[in-house]
């Protein structure tokens, strides 16, 4: 038996007990692995005979939206593959006849998913890290970036299930190196929205110096790289102003980033989780410059002031406290920062009895989200070996209130007794029970759908935006939810956690409410939007008037 086993079989014991003569015992959060039957056939690949470098380890993540406006969320999962002489240290023996490559599932609606890649045309020809979708251009359909190694690729939906590459007309053909991970948001609110684009490393495929049980050279090992960040000139093209925000003179080795309004000014800003090196706070001025400001926000090392593998980071609310908390997976204790309205964050990560949990693990993707419908937001982390090819268990933690979480994952079906090298992971309510699902990309393996099959979880409410005046998607944001005198607050963002990006409404579990007294959209402009008495147990969309 592992000691998280171990752990785990503790805290189930001892919780009852502390909680005797309580409310009665809550749902049990499960989740079931459903990929057989789904139709998803996707495996990932790293491109080579055994894996030898950075660049093959830092694996993919995978994307949830609606391409063609039915309702349901689609998936798109991104791959490597072979690339050129001399790029792999130990390349395949026999190339494939069909080159891995990046798919498209559409969403059939009743469990089912038809592999749509080549109809749509986004299958790519580059070894690809992640993708982040949005209405880039307003026009009502959901568009598509993906980032590789040397490139970006933007595509726009036409409309008629097809994607056309627009990237070096939309002025994005010139980014290069490393891109690995972007989020999309409107920083200056003018209603078009922005891109920032986060590169990893300048990588060195003939740089081949390391201790033998390294496996190949770390991320230490290759000179650190800037971001970029593009503003929108809201006629489907975008300026960059790397330079002139602010934003190019900070060198990091991004891995996931992240854009939400930590301090409630009204104007999104700008988390970055680096690896090995210390983290990126860029605090939006509201005059087109940002501040970083990560070290005085308590954002950037660890507990200790240590530099973290930080992987994927998610802004949320842990408490209802209506402050937007910062939770990042890492190769050691993960980090969970509370946000109390001033700065620093506090690290609350131990006492809330998670780090004791996953300092075993290498943590990568992560959603954070009301698995049980109960008003609280729960945590699923993805793990997997960091150098190796070492398959590991996945965790999920109920949130207990109070700051605390509980891990669940014993009970919480026969997944969690299984190993994988996991990587990214994105969430979305895929059959749109009201229950958040999951689908997970391992690293060299085939990927797995979770359905959500809580039984007993309560009442629940999704939020889609339409924005108007805003941009289209309402990215930025803020949805206040009051049902039964329990407040709870999400904003909408576009890429989170590690190389993925969620479903594109916002969920709300309700418990034993049936309806919400009030839903508040706070538009990014600022403006506020009221729905009374609302029924729960629905999606409602939310048009700007």
């Amino acid at each position: 038996m592992t000691i998280q086993n171990t752990l785990r079989i503790l805290a189930i014991c001892i919780t009852p007990c502390a909680l005797f003569g309580a409310d009665p015992a809550p749902a049990q959060i499960r989740f079931d692995d459903v990929t057989a039957q789904s139709g998803i056939q996707f495996v990932h690949s790293f491109g080579a005979e055994r894996l030898g470098s950075l660049l093959e380890s830092t694996g993919a993540g995978c994307t949830w939206f609606d391409y063609n406006n039915d309702g349901r969320p689609d998936l798109f999962v991104v791959s490597g593959r072979p690339l050129e002489k001399g790029m792999h240290p130990y390349p395949l023996r026999k190339a494939p006849e069909t080159p891995p490559h990046n798919h498209l599932y559409r969403n059939d609606g009743n469990g089912k998913f038809t592999d749509v890649t080549d109809q749509a045309g986004v299958a790519g020809d580059s070894f690809s890290f992640s993708a982040v979708a949005a209405d880039f251009d307003n026009d009502g359909r959901t568009d598509l970036l993906v980032m590789s190694y040397g490139k970006v690729t933007l595509y726009r939906n036409k409309g008629d299930g097809t994607f056309e590459d627009v990237t070096a007309k939309a002025g994005l053909g010139k980014v290069d190196r490393w891109a690995i991970n972007a989020s999309w948001l409107d920083y200056d609110r003018d209603g078009c929205i922005d891109l920032f684009i986060g590169r990893y490393v300048k990588f060195d495929p003939t740089y081949r110096s390391y201790y033998a049980a390294d496996n190949y050279p770390g991320p230490l090992d290759y000179e650190a790289d800037t971001s970029l960040l593009f503003h929108s000139n809201c006629n489907g093209t975008f300026t960059d102003v790397s330079e002139k925000s602010g934003i190019a003179a900070f060198k990091g080795r991004a891995m996931g980033v992240t854009a939400a309004d930590f301090d409630g000014d009204g104007y999104p800003d700008i988390y970055v989780a680096n690896d090995k090196t210390e983290n990126f706070l860029f605090h939006n001025k509201r005059d087109g410059t940002f501040e970083e400001i990560a070290l005085e926000a308590g954002a950037a090392f660890g507990q200790n002031g240590e530099n973290t593998g930080a992987m994927g980071p998610v802004f949320f609310d842990m408490d209802n406290r209506g402050a937007m908390d910062l939770w990042v997976t890492d190769s050691k204790y993960n980090r969970l920062l509370k946000n109390t309205g001033k700065l620093p964050f506090t690290d609350v990560t131990q006492q809330a009895g998670i780090s004791q949990l996953t300092a075993q693990y290498t943590s990568w993707g992560s959603g954070v989200y009301d698995f049980d419908n109960d008003g609280l937001r729960d945590i699923f982390i993805s793990h997997g070996g960091l150098i190796h090819l070492v398959p590991q268990e996945d965790s999920l933690f109920r949130n207990l209130g109070g700051g605390k979480f509980q891990d669940v994952s014993t009970g919480a079906g026969p997944f969690f007794d299984t190993k994988n090298v996991g990587r990214g992971a994105c969430f979305a309510d895929y059959d749109n029970d009201g229950k958040v699902d999951a689908f997970l990309v391992n690293l060299g393996a085939p990927g797995q759908l979770l359905h959500n099959a809580t039984a007993g979880a309560g009442h629940w409410l999704m939020v889609r935006l339409v924005g108007t005046k805003s941009n289209r998607d309402g990215i930025g944001a803020t949805v206040e939810v009051n049902a039964g005198g329990l407040k709870q607050r999400s904003q909408r963002v576009a890429g989170s956690g590690y190389l993925s990006q969620d479903d594109w409404r916002l969920h709300f579990g309700l418990g034993a409410n049936t309806r919400a007294t009030s839903v508040t959209v706070t538009w990014p402009g600022g403006a506020k939007q009221v729905l009374e008495n609302v029924p729960a147990d629905q999606v409602v969309t939310v048009t700007e008037k």
